[in-house]
């Protein structure tokens, strides 16, 4: 899968959570939300970071 298919599928996802928290929880969750977003974020950036090096590697 590329990888702006899999950071946009992240990016929905953080966008989903904090949609369910405002609307069904009435924004209790915030900080189980805060939390899964930052994982979320980290997740996608060592995702990016590892796809940007093996990139770089493959061209020279």
């Amino acid at each position: 899968m590329k990888t702006s298919t899999i950071l946009f599928i992240i990016i929905i996802l953080m966008h989903t959570i904090n949609l369910i928290n405002v609307t069904l929880f009435e924004g209790e969750w915030n900080g189980i939300v805060l939390m899964l977003s930052n994982i979320l974020f980290l997740i996608a950036v060592v995702y990016f970071g590892a796809e940007f090096r093996a990139g770089r590697s493959r061209r020279g």
